[in-house]
């Protein structure tokens, strides 16, 4: 490499909380020119997705030199958050939410951002469980961190806990709000038999769902009359 040449490595990533919110870990796989190292760490209280964004900014703080790095990540959460400029977005707004309310993990969205700046970095969603080697190792290096005995306070999160009022979300209302249990983005679903019960006038065009937990959220806008004959449509 000479002097001027960036390097470019390749970050994997893994994270995850049993049950969740509950003990965490994370998993990391730098790989630069056929060469890889491993970390993983483990946490007493936390969720699924402190720990995804975890796994990504450990990742980057190991590199000391300005890099490109290509981030490779199962979670939705952290990929989208970058790639469709939702972190950003939450920056510009100082964090807060409509309604006032603070953005769940911005502990660890602002720390993402800051050493993302110190690099060129992209960032690319695989498929969990789906035989992809890295993250498969991934996976189990946050299992190791998750049933580590010298596990560690997710100082974050107890602040969360401690003043969870100010981190409230809205309601669930659109495509992209945060799931209340998981705090991943919901998708929005229409059921495949919209069945009238009896004596209710009316029904739910459709609603959001959660990829990651399989929480429903019912939204009012959706809510349609039953038109006459209480019949299957």
């Amino acid at each position: 490499m000479t002097l001027n040449e960036i390097p470019h490595i390749e970050l994997f990533t893994d994270g995850g909380a049993e049950p969740n919110p509950g003990k965490g870990g994370f998993g990391v796989i730098l790989s630069y020119k056929g060469r890889q190292k491993e970390f993983f760490e483990g946490y007493e209280l936390t969720t699924n997705n402190r720990m995804e964004l975890m796994a990504v900014i450990f990742g980057l703080e190991q590199i000391k030199t300005k890099a490109k790095v290509t981030v490779f990540s199962d979670s939705k959460y952290v990929v989208d958050g970058i790639v469709q400029g939702w972190a950003a977005n939450w920056e510009r707004s100082n964090w807060i939410r409509k309604k006032g309310n603070l953005v769940l993990n911005k502990d660890l969205w602002e720390r993402l951002l800051d050493v993302m700046d110190k690099h060129e970095v992209t960032f690319n969603w695989v498929k969990g469980h789906a035989g992809h080697s890295e993250n498969e190792r991934c996976d189990i290096l946050a299992n190791k961190g998750i049933h580590s005995e010298n596990k560690m306070k997710d100082e974050g999160y107890l602040d969360y806990l401690e003043n969870i009022e100010y981190y409230q979300e809205q309601k669930i209302e659109k495509e992209g709000d945060l799931c209340r249990k998981c705090q991943t983005p919901v998708i929005k679903k229409s059921p495949k038999k919209r069945k009238i019960i009896k004596n209710q006038n009316y029904y739910f065009e459709y609603y959001m769902f959660c990829p990651n937990c399989r929480a429903m959220y019912m939204v009012e806008e959706a809510k349609k009359e039953v038109p006459d004959g209480n019949t299957l449509f």
